[in-house]
């Protein structure tokens, strides 16, 4: 029978205490006796008990473990069990407004200005359109002080027809433009030296009537993959009433390659000019005047970029051809820029080296200004480099800047100028004063430049921009109708759902041109007259009915100023236009 250690102690004491209770009741005196010591005490080591290391467990636990296999019996076990399916949070949506595929735009105004516009556009297939677009804008004159007719007429058609394709995408157009258009610039002091019935006799018998028709056909085709990028096309032929004629031809595909894992753009570029003219200014010639130019060119460009820098080096390689004089001519011009995010997105500098052979034509030159005699000298602008640098970015997530500095050399440059004149009567209805001419000259041109566009929110967006340039002639007094300064802001903004309006500001600073009376016999030659500078001030209010429809009103040269754009053509004063604006599908 075992003990624990706490029963044995008990047992112990309690023998202890009944020995010590027995004792008290013997007597005091218990005696003496003699002990006689037989062997002196000798102690004695007794064999040391070793632990064994490793201990011998008798639990049952420790026996050796039967290996058990277990195997699951299972079966298919019927259940009526559904999960409820999972159910998205609502969110709700703006409804996204119809874009309609077609538009009509018609509007009336004082000066009896017609304003009229009509887009259509229709899919074929899945992948064939084809689309249609019609603009007017006439208006009847009336400009105060203007003694011959001031009406003007603008009308054109362009037709086109297109494919997109998983490969490709390609379209093919067809135009066609009418303008009439009037000299009707006489100077201040045509006529001073006639009397009142004589002048009156010569203003009457002059008229200015001026027809241009323009016929073009291109088309633009861009591949997906392949070394063949993109590639436009097209062929024009302009003529005006007085007999002239021009032909141009431009082609200019672009190619893209790899070399060394960096990528090489090049375009090709053709671009052919050529036509004549009828009779001089003087109209002493006995030919017609022709001119023809064909340009041939080749602009590889190799991209480089890294981390924040962006580069490009390349080259412009033209060879021109002066079908008319055998004058023919080498061009090589810088193609270089670069680009460096000094901040980001926040602020990139950026800095290049460009230039250019540029093609001149009648029928550029009469679209920049309709008052042109038909007698130019149509010749190319070498322009040799344009040296750039400026900063653009962001000063926040809505608004955008953007400075320039630039100095650019030009031989050939054309200007604009006026025509001199006499009062015969003999003289061509543009020869009177109330025609300009195209004049050449080598000049350089330091600009700054800078803009600033912000959208303050979905509903307000505003702009500023200006040009400053100062001019340096070889040959000319001055820079002929060229502005030193330029400024022009725009604003726009959404007033409600419904309404909306904007306003457009613009300054045009001083600008020269010269113009003598070759009647009146002058010891020095005509001194340039100074255009003054101008404000022009436009704004519009809209009102949208429905998706459909919108109703607009247009008020141009708000402040009525009668200045000149050029040498002796004032504008119209202050115009106004009301109209609507009607979208639809087919």
């Amino acid at each position: 029978m075992k003990f624990n250690f706490q029963n044995k102690t008990a047992i112990v004491l309690m023998v202890v205490a009944f020995q010590f209770s027995f004792a008290q009741i013997k007597e005091d005196n218990i005696g003496s006796e003699v002990v006689n010591v037989v062997k002196p005490y000798t102690p004695t080591l007794s064999d040391a008990f070793k632990v064994r290391e490793t201990v011998v467990l008798d639990d049952e636990g420790n026996a050796k473990k039967e290996i058990i296999n277990y195997s699951i019996f299972s079966f298919p076990v019927a259940s009526t069990f559904t999960p409820s399916k999972g159910k998205a949070e609502g969110v709700d949506k703006t409804k996204q407004a119809h874009l309609y595929d077609n538009y009509a735009t018609l509007g009336f105004g004082n000066y009896r200005t017609l304003n009229a516009e009509l887009f259509v556009n229709q899919d074929l297939g899945n992948n064939d359109y084809v689309g249609g677009m019609f603009r007017h804008l006439s208006s009847q004159g009336g400009i105060k002080g203007v003694e011959l007719d001031d009406r003007f007429y603008d009308t054109s058609i362009d037709l086109t027809y297109g494919a997109n394709t998983n490969a490709m995408s390609w379209n093919l157009d067809l135009g066609y433009k009418n303008q009439i258009y009037n000299w009707y610039g006489l100077p201040s002091e045509f006529g001073s030296s006639l009397s009142t019935s004589d002048r009156a006799f010569l203003v009457d018998g002059i008229n200015a009537q001026h027809l241009y028709n323009t016929y073009s056909i291109g088309g633009k085709i861009d591949f997906n993959e392949g070394l063949l990028n993109d590639a436009n096309l097209k062929l024009s032929h302009f003529t005006d009433s007085f007999g002239s004629a021009e032909n141009r031809f431009y082609i200019k595909p672009s190619l893209q390659f790899v070399v060394m894992d960096e990528s090489i753009n090049t375009n090709i570029i053709v671009d052919y000019v050529g036509g004549s003219f009828d009779k001089n200014y003087d109209n002493t010639n006995t030919e017609p005047l022709k001119y023809g130019f064909t340009n041939f060119g080749i602009a590889p460009t190799f991209v480089m970029q890294e981390d924040d820098w962006t580069l490009n080096i390349g080259a412009a390689v033209f060879y021109s051809l002066d079908n008319e004089n055998s004058n023919n001519k080498l061009f090589i011009y810088p193609q270089v820029n670069a680009s460096y995010k000094v901040v980001g997105d926040l602020m990139i500098f950026y800095a290049g080296a460009e230039g250019n052979l540029e093609q001149n034509s009648y029928l550029d030159f009469a679209n920049e200004n309709a008052f042109l005699s038909p007698t130019l000298n149509i010749a190319p602008t070498d322009k040799q480099y344009d040296v750039f640098a400026g900063l653009k970015g962001k000063l926040t997530n809505n608004v955008s800047y953007n400075i320039r500095g630039s100095y650019i050399n030009e031989r050939n440059k054309a200007l604009f100028t006026s025509n001199d004149y006499n009062e015969s009567t003999a003289n061509e209805d543009y020869a009177f004063g109330n025609s300009m001419q195209v004049v050449y000259d080598d000049m350089r041109t330091l600009s700054f430049s800078g803009d600033l566009k912000a959208n303050f929110s979905d509903n307000v967006t505003f702009g500023v921009s200006g040009t400053f340039n100062s001019y340096t002639n070889d040959f000319q007094q001055e820079a002929w109708n060229l502005p030193e300064i330029k400024l022009n802001s725009n604003i726009d903004f959404n007033i409600t759902p419904k309404w909306f309006a904007g306003a457009t500001v613009f300054y045009v600073g001083e600008r020269k041109d010269i113009q003598g009376n070759t009647d009146i016999v002058n010891i020095v030659a005509p001194s340039p007259i100074t255009l003054d500078s101008y404000f022009d001030v436009n704004a519009h209010v809209g009102y949208k009915y429905n998706d459909r429809l919108t109703g607009f009103i247009r008020a141009n040269n708000i402040t009525n100023q009668a200045y000149e754009k050029w040498l002796n053509y004032q504008v119209q004063g202050f115009q106004i236009v009301a109209g609507a604006n009607y979208k639809f599908d087919f």
